[in-house]
């Protein structure tokens, strides 16, 4: 067996789903079924976003269709529920289709279920960030012991790295050499070693010294240590440089003033401020008012409190930033949370902002609400998609009046011609019979009535199979999931007897395990043409191979026999009502079977044709849609 698209399609272990151009589902794979829990009877002609989260979301779906169409592949992760209700994360990629034309045909949707991956990925997120907390304090603060006499006796690297002492050069070194000329003079390292050795603890921030000399803004924490019976062991001391932080401070109280006095009465937009990572330092009136939280509720928070779950666990709040610091600026439309949890779509602009010296010092991020825009152009769009699929049955409205037209006008052919020969052929016999009457010759009488009661047969034959003819456009279909080798099974088995009689050989190779449609009139199809395969054999052995296989989404049989054939003039003829191409001495019929057959197919939304030379047997091509 040679590999083909509908049996990767089929056996392809990730999930696929094939969307039509509005963004509804046409079919699934079974990897598809198997990891959301739903047939693909169960989900065809809707949205993909109806096997979401559990949320009907057409906006996010069409703004997810169209950055697929735009970018010609868009991925998405985020939870969503099978049909059993339980929760798998999923990524979601999106790839458009397009026809020869280059014209959108739909999209390609592969569904992986990576809840475990994304397990792992946020156990190591979580592991890593605190093993960063740990490195980035350790490096923060200088942490080192005092003797009781205030002589140092330890050193960790946050000493080295604010201090500028090596281990070697400050072990045994009194704490002093931090202190400024002033503070010595002042004798105030003893004093607050009293303080400490007295309140237990003392905590101040001021000027302190380097080894170079030069002086950065301190916060200290200075702890006395006592043993199991109150005696004084040491003291441990915790140094911060904030003089960063005093500069910094300073700055933005300036930068504030200005930038408060610009934005803080625009109320169409929320503008912000964030520091470098990502904690709010400033709110105004248009982010109170689109997002509902107050400058109370929300300074030094991270700013991911305003985005989705999914969201956050993807680390989307910190990629944003990453992405504005690496172009200078990311812009993005997507739902945000307000306060109160509920959701709006967002335009969203966030922007790098550096200091004089070319530091990143935080960054500036602008929102607006446009979810009632949005909900506009979803109306828009969904009063569009209605128009166009009103457009679309109305042209298979037209197209069906005028099949029925045809039909009609075929009709009254047959009316005039077919039905109207056995009535001439019993008005002339009665006219013979009256004849005879009259000159006495009533030995003449019964065979004129034989043949009389023959053409009344004929007629009554002829209104039973145009009744039958127009019953199958007139029924209901009774679509149903049907076993293909069941149903040509059971076509086989109705005609039984003309295959023992005939001695025929018929060969079944099925590579469709089923289809949806109504099994009576699938059943008729198979049978008609089987039974044509058996009549029109001219004396040899009937050979019949009934084979079917998957073609560009869409399901193909043939019925091909060893038969007498057909001239190429023929081929579409055989397919009306009441045509023969032989007389009925010499193959028996009435002319309805094909068209019957071509009735059942057209309801089912397929093609049916004739491939055939004259004397060389015939082969009847059927394609019948899965669904």
């Amino acid at each position: 067996m040679h590999l083909n698209s509908n049996l990767i399609f089929r056996d392809f272990a990730e999930g696929i789903f094939l969307l039509d151009e509005t963004g509804k589902i046409t079919t699934c794979n079974a990897a598809a079924s198997a990891i959301t829990g739903y047939q693909d009877i169960d989900i065809t002609g809707k949205p993909l976003y109806a096997i979401g989260d559990g949320h009907d979301d057409p906006i996010k779906y069409r703004y997810e269709l169209d950055q697929a169409l735009k970018r010609r592949k868009f991925v998405a992760e985020g939870w969503k529920l099978r049909k059993d209700g339980t929760r798998y994360w999923a990524e979601t990629s999106y790839s458009p289709v397009f026809d020869e034309s280059e014209g959108l045909a739909g999209y390609c949707v592969l569904l992986r279920d990576i809840t475990e991956q994304k397990n792992k990925q946020i156990g190591l997120l979580e592991s890593e960030e605190r093993y960063r907390l740990m490195v980035e304090a350790i490096r923060d603060y200088s942490i080192f012991m005092l003797d009781p006499e205030g002589n140092v006796v330890t050193w960790n690297e946050g000493g080295t790295f604010i201090h500028g002492y090596a281990e070697s050069e400050i072990l045994g070194r009194h704490f002093s050499v931090f202190y400024t000329a002033a503070d010595l003079l002042d004798d105030k390292p003893q004093k607050k070693l009293q303080m400490a050795r007295d309140n237990g603890s003392y905590r101040e921030e001021g000027w302190r010294v380097k080894k170079d000399g030069s002086l950065f803004w301190a916060n200290v924490v200075l702890t006395a240590l006592f043993s199991d019976r109150n005696a004084l062991i040491g003291y441990s001391k915790v140094t911060r440089d904030l003089t960063g932080r005093l500069k910094e401070e300073e700055i933005l109280r300036q930068s504030e003033a200005r930038y408060r006095s610009l934005v803080e009465q625009v109320g169409d937009y929320g503008i912000f401020m964030l520091d470098t990572k990502g904690r709010i330092i400033s709110w105004n009136e248009g982010a109170r008012r689109i997002k509902g939280y107050s400058a109370e509720d929300v300074i030094g928070k991270y700013f991911s409190i305003f985005y989705p779950e999914e969201d956050i666990l993807n680390g989307k709040p910190g990629w944003e930033l990453k992405v504005a610091r690496a172009t200078g600026k990311y812009e993005e439309e997507g739902w945000r949370l307000r306060k109160d949890g509920s959701r709006f779509w967002a335009n969203v602009v966030i922007t790098a902002v550096y200091d004089a010296e070319g530091r990143l010092s935080g960054f500036s991020k602008v929102t607006r609400d446009l979810t009632e825009r949005k909900m506009s152009e979803q109306a828009l769009q969904e009063s569009s998609d209605k128009y166009r699929q009103l457009a679309q049955e109305l042209s298979v409205a037209n197209n069906e009046l005028s099949s029925v037209n045809s039909e009609l006008e075929q009709f009254t052919a047959i009316v005039s011609h077919d039905l109207k020969e056995p009535v001439r052929t019993v008005r002339s016999f009665l006219y013979l019979m009256d004849q005879h009457v009259d000159q006495q010759k009533f030995n003449l009488l019964k065979p004129s009535i034989g043949k009389g009661i023959l053409a009344a047969q004929r007629m009554h034959e002829l209104i039973d199979n145009l009744l039958h003819y127009s019953q199958i456009s007139k029924s209901g279909l009774q679509r149903q999931k049907l076993d293909v080798e069941e149903v040509i099974g059971e076509a086989i088995q109705n005609l039984n007897d003309a295959i023992e009689q005939s001695d025929a050989q018929i060969r079944v190779d099925s590579g469709v395990p089923f289809i949806y449609g109504d099994r009576v009139q699938l059943v008729q199809l198979f049978q008609n043409l089987l039974a044509n395969a058996l009549k029109f054999t001219n004396g040899r052995k009937p050979e019949v191979e009934l084979k079917s296989w998957m073609e560009d989404g869409r399901v193909r049989f043939v019925v091909e026999d060893n038969g007498i054939g057909i001239s190429p003039e023929n081929l579409e003829k055989i397919f009306e009502i009441f045509r023969r191409l032989h007389f009925a001495s010499q193959y028996p019929g009435n002319g309805v079977g094909l068209a019957v057959c071509k009735k059942v197919v057209e309801r089912h939304r397929g093609t049916i044709w004739a491939e055939s030379e004259q004397g060389k047997g015939a082969a009847f091509h059927i394609m019948l849609p899965k669904i």
